[in-house]
């Protein structure tokens, strides 16, 4: 399957990442944790069951044993899954991005980089690696399936080279969330220079591809004159459904992202007052009155923020101990990541946003001085109202 990168919520800042529940880790590669969903163990048995027959004519006599046989046909498949999606987590650790995770899940595997391509040419090969890779175990696979003697082991190669030729040839089909539908987005991209353009394109693609799966069954005997049972039907509904909700959820996500270059920190700041950290309360909040200020930063003797007005602490200060009480008494200290460029924009801002996931955020001109305060709430409302 291809490799995923954020995906299409809201763009609230990041926090921190968490195992996806019902998956536990099995190793790492390529600096990526290896995760294996709990769905696994159901194919597994799938796998074991639908294999049984094929082993007990390959070596009879196993009894009970064939389905543990076929348990390790079946980890032998999915460890060329993931050599799958380790090709599309090498690539995209040379291109400079972060990979965090590679999943093996029930229908094979995902690949979870940090950020969408910046180029076609990125998008194109961390895409086209995976079923490449595919097709060369297969071909490998195919070429040792003719020189070896028949028994289990040339069982297990032969499924090994079909299913990956298999594999191969389907994921370069045109159409999220397909390697093959990022391979077309690659192409609409670089012929319209339009990145948004690709992945709709891309999007209606995988659709298309759902409907033709959902459908497959009955088209079946008539296409290879093999009748199709009640596993063909359900198998390509399962297959169905997930294409078709991979495919519009990155059209969906498309829509979003186009929206992003609205998202304009200069615009969304908060009129601000500065004022020293010892400067007494009552005179920081009868300044921001008069200038109808919706926030207080204390900054230091240099004009650099130091820290931000605590409204909380700040209504629960009474009026009459205000004038004798330092600002900065009430005031939230100023972690690096909290002072933004105020030049920010788009994916750059919720990017910078992300690396340090806060209420507020303090933006600084090119001089260094206090232009205003970026509210996450704010942010979210903007985009919302993009939308309309």
């Amino acid at each position: 399957m291809s490799p995923t990168g954020p995906q299409g919520d809201p763009p609230t800042p990041e926090r921190g990442r968490a195992r996806p529940a019902g998956t536990f880790k099995v190793g790492t590669i390529a600096g990526s944790d290896v995760l294996v969903s709990s769905s696994w163990f159901l194919v597994a048995a799938l796998i074991s069951v639908v294999l049984a027959p094929q082993v007990e004519a390959a070596r009879g006599g196993l009894g009970a044993l064939k389905y543990v046989v076929g348990v390790v046909l079946a980890v032998v498949l999915y460890g060329s899954v993931l050599l799958h999606e380790a090709s599309h987590a090498v690539v995209a650790r040379r291109y400079g991005f972060r990979v965090t995770a590679i999943t093996l899940h029930f229908l094979g595997g995902a690949t979870t980089i940090d950020a969408e391509s910046r180029t076609p040419r990125q998008e194109f090969w961390i895409a086209v690696v995976g079923p490449l890779t595919s097709l060369a175990v297969g071909a490998v696979a195919g070429g040792l399936w003719w020189i070896t003697p028949d028994g289990l082991l040339r069982l297990g190669i032969g499924i090994l080279a079909a299913s990956n030729l298999l594999v191969g040839v389907l994921n370069l089909v045109p159409g999220l969330p397909l390697d093959g539908g990022r391979v077309l987005k690659a192409a609409v991209w670089g012929a319209t220079g339009d990145q948004h353009r690709g992945s709709i394109v891309a999007g209606w693609g995988g659709r298309v591809t759902a409907v033709a799966v959902l459908f497959w069954p009955a088209a079946q005997q008539a296409l290879t004159g093999v009748a199709p049972d009640l596993l063909d039907y359900v198998l390509a509904f399962v297959v169905a459904t997930f294409l078709w909700a991979g495919s519009s959820a990155a059209m969906t996500h498309a829509r979003l992202r186009r929206r992003l270059p609205a998202l304009v920190a200069r615009d969304l700041a908060r009129r601000t007052l500065a004022v020293p950290s010892d400067l007494p309360l009552a005179e920081a909040v009868r300044r921001a009155q008069e200038a109808a200020a919706g926030s207080i930063v204390t900054v230091a003797p240099d004009g650099r923020p130091v820290g931000v007005v605590n409204e909380a602490a700040l209504l629960a200060t009474p009026e009459e101990r205000r004038p004798w009480v330092a600002t900065s008494t009430v005031s939230r200290a100023l972690a690096p990541g909290l002072t933004l460029p105020v030049g920010l924009s788009g994916e750059g801002l919720l990017r910078a946003m992300g690396s340090e996931p806060a209420s507020e955020y303090v933006l600084v001109s090119d001089d260094g001085s206090v232009f205003g305060v970026l509210s996450s709430a704010d942010l979210e409302a903007a985009f919302r109202a993009t939308a309309g």
